[in-house]
């Protein structure tokens, strides 16, 4: 989908340029010039403003030509939260090279799968991740340089050091709109992540000038506006909320991962303004000692996603923190938010609209289909479509699943079961995909039954979600162990350990006789499910 070039008015404090934006790099330069001391990022005690993240990044963008990267191609960074990891996004953006954020949760062997499908010959590393590395690059043969971001266990190059032996000279390259900027990796169907990836106009659609009018309040860029980043940077959450701050051209406070004693401590002495989390995370938050010793009357919103929250959990929010709140619903192949639940919508008494996720941002078309791909009447549940300059351009090196998602009209299906109501709020009521939402993570079954296949007493397995008070959904193993052999709860979640992410890996195991499956062998997962979700109205938690 062809996306225009934008125009841009920057005015601060008083001053103002208009400039023709052809991708986020642009207005980035457009907030240098007109407010240039405002801080873009704050971490710790270090501010960047925003000349010194456009500068910083000019510099990295000449280190990258001068490393040979060219445009279109990968790098990669492997490590937490940290302001210099946005900084090398917008250099490796400026000559029309992507961003791949690796999840740093992985297992090894995860990590490994990722860097070598992105083929980054550049990776940059966090604070901690140089054993992991170093474990990993066999197995990633395109590596060609590993430069450490603020990493003391790493002996390699510096990246400031590296950085400031390059000229600061801006770089004149042709990047629009339709390039890629940004390649994420969700969980995969069959075992294996797929690389979405996202261009300068997908990641920029919410903010197209032609939908300015029909932007809601909470969208609009304020000016003293301070965001608390807390997400990780693997996720759309995480980079979407920098990405987004840097175009407002508003500070965001980062933290390296998420942590409720550090989040409250900065709400205090920040003044945060808004903050997105998860709902496991606002739970966490509201459960800690100190936050009835913190001012949130600064705090003018929260978002929140990834799987839908308890009226309990909402109630207690709303009292606590006393600010609007906004549900979001998008993933990573929307390039974040497509749906959003209004503040207004939102009260404590509760209502069949906070049941829903909201209804279409400006410019974004939902329907429900069939399995066919036809309309479905109003409240009749089907697949959930979508189609808009917020979805990807596909899947990395993977046509194939491309046209499994995305249909030649441009709609991509989301893999979720809902339904809409007549005023158009859109209601998730399960999941087509057999997928599990942990704390905010995307699982596949499939990822967890590879891991544990492997195991040499398991005849047979299936993985569902059950449902869990604090994470939502929880991963449940239903274990078939072959015949005259042994095997324990314990041996098998340290098995898995052993293959896959921690928050991947079985909480509990059902030891079954057999699996229940189809007469074409199909596994009949739902069967698996049913007792766990009796008495729920919806099959997601």
């Amino acid at each position: 989908m062809a996306h225009a070039r934008f125009q841009r008015s920057f005015a601060r404090m008083g001053q103002e340029s208009n400039i023709e934006a052809a991708s986020f790099c642009d207005i980035v330069r457009g907030h240098a010039r007109a407010t240039g001391d405002t801080p873009a990022f704050t971490f710790g005690d270090e501010v960047i403003t925003f000349t010194e993240l456009n500068e910083g990044s000019n510099r990295i963008a000449n280190a990258l030509i001068a490393a040979g990267v060219s445009k279109g191609e990968r790098v990669s960074y492997l490590g937490k939260n940290h302001p210099l990891y946005f900084e090398a996004l917008l250099g490796a953006a400026k000559i029309g090279a992507v961003m791949t954020p690796v999840n740093w949760r992985l297992a090894p062997p995860e990590i490994a799968y990722i860097l070598d499908n992105c083929e980054a010959r550049i990776v940059f590393i966090g604070e901690g991740f140089s054993d992991i590395l170093r474990k990993v690059r066999s197995r990633a043969s395109k590596i060609e340089q590993v430069i450490g971001i603020d990493a003391h266990d790493h002996s390699g190059t510096d990246y400031r050091t590296w950085r400031d032996g390059f000229p600061a000279k801006p770089v004149l390259a042709d990047v629009g709109m339709d390039d890629d900027a940004l390649q994420l990796y969700t969980s995969g169907t069959t075992g294996r992540p797929k690389g979405a990836v996202m261009t300068h106009g997908s990641i920029l659609s919410s903010r197209d000038p032609a939908h300015e009018a029909a932007m809601r309040d909470w969208q609009q860029p304020v000016e003293g506006d301070v965001t608390l980043l807390a997400m990780p940077c693997f996720h759309i959450s995480g980079t979407g909320t920098g990405i987004g701050t840097m175009v407002a051209g508003s500070n965001s406070i980062i933290l390296p991962e998420y942590d409720p004693a550090q989040a409250l401590e900065l709400i205090a002495n920040y003044n945060i303004s808004k903050i997105f989390l998860v709902p496991a995370a606002i739970q966490i938050l509201l459960n800690h000692p100190k936050v009835s010793s913190v001012d949130f009357s600064r705090l003018k919103y929260v978002t929140y996603g990834a799987s839908p929250i308890p009226l309990e959990l909402m109630k207690q929010a709303m009292e606590v923190l006393g600010c609007g709140f906004v549900q979001m619903y998008g993933m990573t192949e929307t390039s974040g938010t497509i749906v959003a639940l209004d503040p207004e919508d939102h009260v404590p008494q509760g209502s069949e609209r906070m049941r829903s996720v909201g209804t279409p941002l400006a410019g974004v078309e939902i329907k429900i289909i069939d399995e066919d791909g036809q309309p479905v009447p109003v409240r009749t549940v089907g697949e959930i479509a979508t189609r808009s300059s917020k979805n990807m351009r596909g899947y990395y090196n993977n046509p194939k699943a491309t046209a499994e998602t995305i249909d030649a009209d441009g709609w991509l299906r989301t893999g979720d079961a809902g339904y809409l109501d007549e005023d158009g709020y859109l209601y998730i009521h399960d999941r087509v995909k057999d997928m599990i939402i942990s704390g905010g993570e995307n699982i596949y079954p499939a990822e967890v039954e590879n891991a544990l296949y492997s195991h040499p007493k398991i005849a047979d397995v299936a993985v569902i979600g059950v449902p869990h008070d604090k994470w939502g959904e929880a991963v449940k193993a239903c274990v078939v162990v072959k015949g005259g052999e042994e095997l324990s709860e314990a041996e098998i979640i340290a098995h898995a350990r052993d293959h896959i992410a921690g928050y991947k890996c079985p909480k509990s195991v059902d030891f079954i006789a057999a699996l229940p499956r189809n007469p074409s062998g199909k596994i009949l997962r739902r069967e698996l499910r049913a007792p766990y979700w009796d008495g729920k109205d919806r099959a997601v938690n």
